[in-house]
């Protein structure tokens, strides 16, 4: 197939999809911004006004015999209403004041009082709704004024011959009519306004969600990656500058390679199993604290010891709360192994009856990596965990010495009593 060809069937596949999509939003109520009306709902309501309008007012013509017969004229004017009702969503001002005026001429020339009114109503609700409530108010204001004009001062020469002035308490009712129909007009303005501002404020939420989902997802795999990764490119560089004088040890930087990568791979793994079928459950538990111990062991097996003390009465965490603090402890230690001149580090948890203390410090001077403030991808996010928790976190240089990070996470009321066996040890590796 030709490549003009292949791009023409692309065209109308998009045209379609265009179509269809249009076809949709036609039906919609209220329509959103820019659909094109249909046809077929225009010319229903234009046939339906006109029937109306012509049967009410061959009625009202044998229940008024003193005004004057339709004529020629006369039912062009009641057909010339519905007609201009065909326009209303593309031109509503000029169709709501069009109305107003063939209803004046209508009266001007003295055919009965019929339901001619009701192209007016139905140009001056779709200008409401349109947002043109000025103009529908303009042509029904002069609607009112006009008939007012000509029931009392003009028709004297206006036919009728023998029509006299019209009752003041007709005017009443048409001053009620013309309230009844701005009012139903503004309510179905409002109504049209919130729906469109709650369908504006779901799909905001929706984006919120997809946003926090996608941060989410960035978060994790930047923690599992940096962690393994960090190790892999210690122990690879172990492994090199080992492998011919002293073949042994660079077979246990190997060994600890394919150990992290393979957890690296399965971490991943579960982090991606959330971009499947909404519904499917975990293949594997999230990890938390009960995983520190192999968390030091990696870190041991890059050359970093890890002293892990417990302070307080350890409690079972939350599942957000427990993979947080397991995240900023894996982080933290990652920044050490990368950042530090120090291969010691210090994790301290202190459990508090409402708040969990996480802190981790080491005693190495910064390299250029490690920027005084705290910056950096890693930091962010043990902020941002901390943070969704309605916790926070603080890491800097330490006044003696070295850096530190210290995260403080909330745990409420869903902390309950301790593990049969503590989540971490006190132990050093």
């Amino acid at each position: 197939m030709s490549e003009g060809r292949v791009r023409g069937t692309e065209d109308r596949g998009t045209e379609d999809r265009d179509t269809g999509r249009w076809a949709r939003a036609r039906w919609r109520w209220p329509a959103p911004p820019g659909a094109r009306p249909a046809l077929i709902p225009l010319l229903a309501v234009s046939v339906a006004v006109a029937a109306a309008q012509l049967a009410g007012s061959r009625f009202a013509m044998e229940k008024q015999p003193h005004r004057e017969g339709l004529a020629a004229f006369g039912y062009v004017l009641l057909l010339l209403g519905p007609a201009l009702l065909l326009l209303r969503h593309r031109y509503p001002r000029c169709v709501v004041f069009g109305t107003a005026a063939v209803t004046l001429l209508y009266l001007g020339a003295g055919y009965p009082y019929s339901p001619v009114f009701i192209s007016v109503v139905v140009a001056c609700f779709t200008a409401v709704v349109a947002g043109h409530r000025w103009a529908a108010w303009s042509a029904l204001g002069l609607l009112w004024a006009g008939h007012l004009v000509i029931g009392h001062w003009l028709h004297p020469w206006l036919p009728p011959a023998d029509d006299g002035a019209a009752p003041w308490s007709q005017e009443l009712v048409v001053a009620a009519w013309v309230a009844a129909v701005v009012a139903g007009s503004e309510l179905a303005r409002m109504r049209r306004e919130r729906l469109a501002r709650e369908r504006a404020e779901r799909e905001q939420a929706e984006r919120r969600r997809a946003n926090e989902e996608r941060l989410r997802i960035a978060r994790e795999l930047h923690d599992v990656l940096a962690h393994s990764i960090s190790l892999i490119n210690v122990q690879a560089g172990v492994g090199l500058a080992l492998l011919d004088q002293r073949p042994e040890q660079a077979r246990t930087a190997l060994i600890t390679i394919k150990e992290a990568s393979k957890e690296a791979l399965g971490e991943v793994r579960q982090v991606l199993d959330t971009l499947r079928t909404p519904g499917d459950a975990p293949r594997s538990p999230a990890p938390g604290l009960d995983r520190l111990p192999e968390l030091t062991q990696q870190a041991s097996g890059a050359g970093l010891a890890v002293d892990v003390r417990t302070e307080g009465t350890p409690v079972a965490l939350p599942p957000g709360a427990d993979l947080a603090a397991f995240r900023i402890v894996q982080e933290a230690l990652t920044n050490v192994v990368r950042h530090s001149g120090s291969r010691t580090a210090a994790v301290l948890l202190r459990y508090a009856p409402r708040r969990l203390e996480i802190r981790v410090d080491d005693d190495g001077p910064a390299t250029a990596g490690r920027a005084a403030s705290g910056g950096g991808n890693g930091l962010v996010g043990m902020r941002e965990r901390a943070v969704a928790l309605g916790g926070g976190v603080e890491a800097g240089p330490r006044p003696g010495g070295g850096f530190r990070v210290l995260a403080r996470i909330p745990l409420g009321a869903a902390a309950t009593v301790s593990r049969e066996r503590p989540p971490v040890a006190e132990e050093e590796t």
